[in-house]
């Protein structure tokens, strides 16, 4: 009879000490899961950017839908690219010895002016912050071409802005396939009816070399591309196409007013 006593003393005894270990287990996720919410709830009391709520990592909500990394990649992107290539136009206007360089210089002018507008528009609104210059290799680009003369500086244009918006492009094509922003769809819209624009000019200068130009797209891009070697005198401007194809995009284009969550 003790031994049955002892035993059933012995049991509630045990259970409380299972139920005891569960109950630490369990507070111990509680205050885990509390830690990690944390910070997302004290973002969503600050406000964010554009009225955003974080997502994750790397993506935040706006008002026009879900705002990746790459989307803000992109818009710093299209701002870079008009801080190198606008120039870049304004010297083929200066220095081209061709009507077909100094048109293509003019079309990149128009198209990162309008461009330009947009991008800075978008990145207002997305709190997206934009560079005020050129990056280091868009510097040795630009240094290129204000060294180069004569027939040299209408090769050297024609192959650097061709492989530049050749390498665009793409990245164009896989943000506007892939973004869930509103704003940078339009964007992209905007920034792919002027890279086309501007490559179909720039191969109508005939300086482009296009099996140099697809070795050269198809490897690593390098601090510097040195554009095919094409020889001067036979360069020859080819027509090009209707001039309805040309027609500048928008400047900054006011998105549909989209509800506030």
């Amino acid at each position: 009879m003790r031994c049955r006593r002892h035993h059933a003393t012995a049991t509630p005894v045990k259970g409380r000490g299972i139920f005891s270990g569960t109950g630490l287990i369990i507070t111990a996720l509680a205050a885990t899961a509390a830690a990690l919410l944390f910070p997302l709830w004290s973002y969503g009391r600050q406000g964010g950017t554009a009225g955003a709520q974080v997502l994750g990592a790397r993506t935040v909500t706006t008002p026009y839908g879900p705002l990746s990394e790459r989307d803000r990649d992109f818009v710093t992107k299209v701002r870079l690219a008009g801080l190198w290539e606008l120039p870049a136009g304004q010297l083929a206007l200066e220095k081209g010895t061709t009507q077909a360089v100094r048109d293509a210089g003019q079309h990149l002018v128009d198209g990162h002016t309008s461009l330009d507008a947009h991008d800075r528009t978008v990145a207002s609104r997305l709190g997206v912050p934009l560079p005020d210059e050129p990056n280091a290799q868009q510097e040795q680009w630009l240094a290129t071409l204000r060294g180069a003369r004569g027939q040299e500086f209408d090769r050297q244009f024609a192959g650097l802005l061709r492989l530049a918006h050749g390498r665009v492009f793409s990245l164009v094509a896989e943000v506007r396939a892939g973004t869930q922003n509103a704003l940078v769809r339009d964007l992209a819209d905007d920034a792919n009816t002027t890279v086309l624009d501007h490559i179909k000019v720039l191969e109508a200068t005939g300086y482009v070399d296009f099996s140099a130009l697809a070795r050269d797209l198809a490897t690593t891009p390098s601090p510097v591309p040195t554009p095919p070697v094409t020889d001067a005198g036979s360069a020859v401007p080819v027509a090009p196409s209707p001039s309805e194809s040309y027609s500048m995009p928008p400047a900054a284009s006011s998105p549909l007013p989209v509800d506030a969550p």
